[in-house]
């Protein structure tokens, strides 16, 4: 057959040649070591958290060598791309520090636009170059075409890319039809002219040249030394309306773009056999794999699966209702990449995580696990370590959105909302009460009259004359011009009058020698005051709300007492 006529016959309005492709796109002037990275996301839905993962591994590896960062745009498949979800990746995406030097990239109208000699970088906008590809692996007799009826086109079009990987019915399927594929590959070119006079649509083969029963030995960056089959299936390069599939386009685009790393799922790896044999077809040189093992969580059973798609914590958007801050969602990202982030951070506690030197080795190869409590106690370091200033902008933001009442309150005098957050701020020991903008609330929402309550009975253990006596002693001597010294000395006072003791030592002593202890009188006019059994140092809480507030609300709680 001649396979020059055919490719002319199949494609005439493709007029260039992968050498006119290669002047397009020249190599990459770098410098040595740089690697160039890319995300190459579908546009089909939020952001994943496990999608989190090779981003952030992808913008390190690229930022840290003085490489490339690219945001590739995948809507190869139209009737699974959903309206705006490239726009919204690209903003959670930056939420989360993850910066693309090139790619895809939001204009000031919030339209997506090109940044970069390498574009597009939508891949439904690269039409010609898949095709002149596709055009020369057929001149060279390493594709083909196959003319299919509507039925099977449909049939085709139900496996995407991640549903080839997912669905066993399929793959099971998929060897049924092989010997049909391998006796489509007999046609003459009379059979091709009439299909193509008639209108017939086709699809573009490649022509399989592998045995499964022989293994290919590659080295994955994560993995290291495996052996995969070779491929023997004559799977789909380009789709009957001239769009690639998953397969060709990554091998085009990454090869054009220059990419050295490629770092994807390891759920990917069935995979790899058809692109070690697309590479070698496309005389490319292939690049360096790095196959992420999965995200695992733990079920109501305790049995390890999946992080799925309706998992809470999947959709990076439920961090910002959650009130999670961004930094604190990268860094423990980097605690579950790198298994000696924390060791580093524990000898660098005030760099930023970008300070540390990632490294691939580090990485698991088992499988990482999502876990929430790790996640608030990295969190509450991060945070801890915040300014006043920058948390009450924070918190105040993030209320305005979702807390739209405390948001309010906030918002109305920010200073007084600074002396709140500032307390036990700073030093060695900070104070760590909150893991989200969503605890500010619990936290600090008695200082405003609009969310004090009482939220903390006293325990049973107490009589109500102590508690109301040891308040009624207080509001007699409570001086908001005393300092914390001479303000405690007079609560101490109180203890002794009333048989609590007022030194600690003598009360570990002999607890049974007391009613008590100084710290039952404080936790009885710290109910009082701020509603709850735990809060921040009762002293300055009365510093900033004031001593008539103060005053009202211990009166309050004697009148109650007196009932």
């Amino acid at each position: 057959m001649d396979n020059n006529y055919l490719a002319e016959l199949l494609f005439p309005n493709i007029k260039t040649l992968p050498e006119d492709m290669e002047a397009r796109f020249p190599a990459r002037n770098l410098p040595e070591g740089a690697k160039v990275t890319r995300f190459a996301p579908s546009p089909t839905g939020f952001v994943h958290f496990g999608g989190l993962f090779p981003s952030t591994v992808g913008e390190r590896l690229a930022h840290q060598s003085g490489g490339v960062f690219i945001l590739r745009i995948e809507d190869t498949d139209a009737k699974r791309e959903v309206e705006g979800a490239a726009e919204g990746l690209i903003k959670t995406l930056s939420t989360y520090g993850i910066n693309f030097d090139e790619g895809a990239i939001l204009d000031e109208s919030g339209k997506i636009s090109d940044h970069g000699a390498y574009g597009p970088y939508k891949q439904s906008m690269r039409g010609e170059i898949y095709q002149t590809y596709a055009k020369q692996l057929i001149r060279e007799g390493k594709a083909y075409p196959c003319f299919t009826t509507e039925e099977e086109l449909e049939e085709l079009a139900q496996v995407n890319k991640k549903e080839e990987l997912k669905n066993t019915d399929w793959q099971a399927e998929a060897e049924a039809r092989r010997a049909e594929m391998l006796a489509r590959r007999n046609f003459t070119i009379e059979e091709a002219e009439e299909h193509i006079t008639a209108g017939h649509l086709f699809v573009v083969r490649i022509l399989a040249d592998g045995d499964p029963e022989k293994k290919t030995k590659f080295t994955d960056l994560i993995k290291g030394n495996i052996e995969v089959p070779e491929n023997d299936e004559d799977f789909v390069l380009l789709k009957s309306d001239g769009i690639p599939t998953y397969h060709f386009a990554h091998a085009v685009d990454d090869h054009l773009m220059g990419t050295t790393h490629v770092i994807r799922g390891e759920e990917w790896l069935p995979s790899l056999p058809k692109h070690i044999m697309l590479f070698r077809y496309l005389g490319f040189r292939l690049p360096k794999y790095m196959h992420i093992a999965q995200i695992m969580k733990l079920d109501e059973a305790g049995n390890k699966k999946k992080l799925s798609k309706r998992d809470m914590g999947a959709n990076m958007d439920d961090y910002t209702r959650m009130g999670y801050c961004p930094e604190a969602v990268c860094e423990y990202i980097m605690t579950l990449l790198n298994s000696n982030y924390e060791e580093w951070h524990a000898q660098n506690p005030d760099k930023p995580y970008t300070d540390f030197p990632f490294n691939i080795k580090k990485m698991s190869t088992s499988g990482c696990l999502f876990d929430f409590d790790k996640l608030n106690d990295v969190s509450k370091n991060v945070i801890s370590r915040m300014s006043a200033e920058d948390v009450t902008k924070k918190v105040t933001e993030w209320a305005l959105e979702f807390d739209p009442a405390f948001g309010k309150v906030l918002a109305a005098d920010p200073a007084f909302a600074e002396k709140i957050f500032a307390i036990g701020r700073g030093g060695k020991k900070p104070r760590k009460d909150l893991s989200t903008w969503a605890d500010a609330k619990p936290y600090m929402g008695f200082f405003y009259d609009a969310f004090y309550a009482i939220e903390d009975a006293y325990p049973e253990n107490f009589m109500k004359t102590d508690i109301k006596s040891a308040l009624e002693k207080f509001t007699s001597t409570y001086d908001e011009a005393d300092d914390m010294n001479v303000w405690f000395d007079k609560v101490k006072a109180i203890a002794d009058q009333l048989g609590y003791a007022s030194d600690m030592k003598a009360y570990k002593a002999d607890p049974t020698a007391f009613k008590g202890s100084v710290a039952d009188i404080s936790m009885f006019i710290r109910v009082a005051v701020t509603g709850k059994m735990n809060a921040p140092d009762l002293y300055t809480v009365m510093q900033i709300i004031g001593k008539e507030k103060t005053l009202s609300r211990i009166n309050a709680m004697i009148t109650v007492l007196g009932a």
